[in-house]
C-alpha cells in the first residue's frame, strides 16, 4: 500500500549557510557601514542584532533573502512581535522549529479528511503519515497540502509504493 510521511525539518547546515550568506551581504551594505550589526547562529536559534529597531527589520529582511535562497522558509520560525531592547542594541530571535507539533497535525489530519480524498492520515509522533491505495490519491493529498496556507514549512519524504 503507498504511503508517505508530511515532516517539519529544518537542515542546520542550510541554516548556517543563509547566516553566513546574510553577514556577506551586511559586509557589503552601505547603510550598515561603521553600525554594530550581526546575525548569529545558535543551534535552530538565529539572532539578529544592531543599534535601531528599523534597522531589525532590515536585518529580518536581508535574513529572509537568504534564507530563501537555501530552501528554507522564514515564515516557519516563532518570531516575537516586537525586537527586545536591551541598552543600545535591539535584538530579534528567530527560533525554527523541528516536526510538527500536535495542533498542526491534527489540523493537517482534519485538512485531509474534509477533501473526502481515498486516504487515511495517521499522527505518528512529529510526523503524519498517510496512506492510500493509488499513487494518484497521495498526489491529490500531497497538492491539496502545498496549496493550503499552513503557516509552517512541510516538506514530504519516505515515499513507498
Amino acid at each position: 500500500m503507498p504511503s508517505f510521511d508530511i515532516v517539519s525539518e529544518i537542515d542546520e547546515v542550510a541554516l548556517r549557510h543563509a547566516v553566513e550568506n546574510a553577514n556577506r551581504d551586511l559586509a557589503n551594505r552601505f547603510d550598515f557601514r561603521g553600525v554594530e550589526a550581526s546575525i548569529e547562529q545558535q543551534g535552530l536559534t538565529v539572532t539578529l542584532k544592531t543599534v535601531s529597531d528599523f534597522q531589525v527589520q532590515q536585518l529580518e529582511d536581508i535574513f529572509a533573502k537568504a534564507a530563501v535562497k537555501q530552501g528554507i522558509s522564514a515564515a516557519g520560525a516563532d518570531r516575537p512581535e516586537k525586537p527586545e531592547h536591551s541598552g543600545k542594541t535591539f535584538s530579534l530571535t528567530l527560533t525554527f522549529k523541528q516536526g510538527l507539533d500536535q495542533p498542526t497535525a491534527k489540523q493537517i489530519v482534519k485538512m485531509i479528511k474534509d477533501a473526502k480524498l481515498k486516504v487515511q492520515a495517521s499522527i505518528q509522533g512529529e510526523q503524519v503519515r498517510v496512506n492510500g491505495k493509488k499513487r494518484d490519491d497521495l498526489q491529490e493529498a500531497i497538492a491539496l497540502l502545498k496549496a493550503s496556507k499552513l503557516e509552517i514549512p512541510l516538506q514530504f519524504n519516505n515515499f513507498r509504493d
